[in-house]
């Protein structure tokens, strides 16, 4: 309707038809989100790889963090070099943040995540409430996997590959549960605000922004540590 139409209403009616009007928009932009990329094939598949790959590298640096509790001396497989090197990342005292292996929680929140994605791979619809709640705790994981990252480069001074695995893996997952909720309107945004972040995942920038990121992780220890990655 004109803007001109709406100073003949009631205040309450043109407010309740300027909300109206938003969630069109809203709606319109929703149904937009079609094809391959924005299927729950292609966004809970993707999920369950990666929580697939961080729950193996959180299987083995559990097992390689009870092997440390045993023998601190002991090489460890991915002990590759002074840089790439898993024993000196899991003797520090940020590998057991909360009193036990940090790889532990991997093991508890990985198979979490694997069965959402293969539910609603099955065709399962969760809540929405549990949607958004899975997309805050799992902001939070990935601030500590960041943090941790970050740790190992700045303080310890070496690189566990299959941290970086976690560090890597848990950005996906964070990325398609983004890209679900952002489809299913389970944010809780306003509804132009919604619109807004639709029209971004529509063309691909959340797509990008995963790129981009998983490139800024690795190109910051190549620009760190350069050669002496190969030893």
């Amino acid at each position: 309707m004109p803007d001109d139409d709406l100073t003949t209403l009631d205040p309450n009616e043109a407010e309740e038809l300027t909300l109206l009007e938003e969630e069109l928009e809203v709606e319109r932009a929703l149904l937009e989100l079609r094809g391959f990329r924005h299927s729950d094939l292609w966004i809970f598949g993707t999920m369950a790889a990666s929580a697939t790959l961080s729950l193996v590298a959180a299987f083995v640096l559990s097992y390689d963090a009870v092997t440390l509790a045993a023998n601190p001396a002991a090489a460890l497989s991915c002990n590759i070099n002074a840089v790439l090197n898993c024993g000196a990342v899991g003797l520090s005292w940020q590998a057991s943040l909360f009193g036990f292996p940090n790889a532990f929680l991997g093991l508890i929140t990985e198979p979490v995540v694997l069965t959402i994605a293969v539910a609603a791979l099955a065709g399962v619809r969760f809540p929405r409430w549990f949607m958004f709640t899975a997309q805050v705790v799992y902001l939070l994981g990935l601030a500590f996997a960041v943090w941790l990252f970050s740790q190992s480069m700045w303080v310890i001074g070496a690189v566990c590959p299959w941290c970086l695995v976690i560090t890597v893996s848990t950005s996906l997952v964070f990325l398609t549960l983004l890209h679900f909720n952002v489809r299913e309107d389970n944010l809780y945004l306003p509804a132009r605000a919604q619109a807004r972040v639709t029209g971004w995942v529509r063309n691909d920038y959340d797509l990008y922004a995963g790129i981009v990121w998983v490139g800024i992780l690795l190109g910051l220890v190549v620009m760190k540590y350069g050669e002496r990655l190969l030893g």
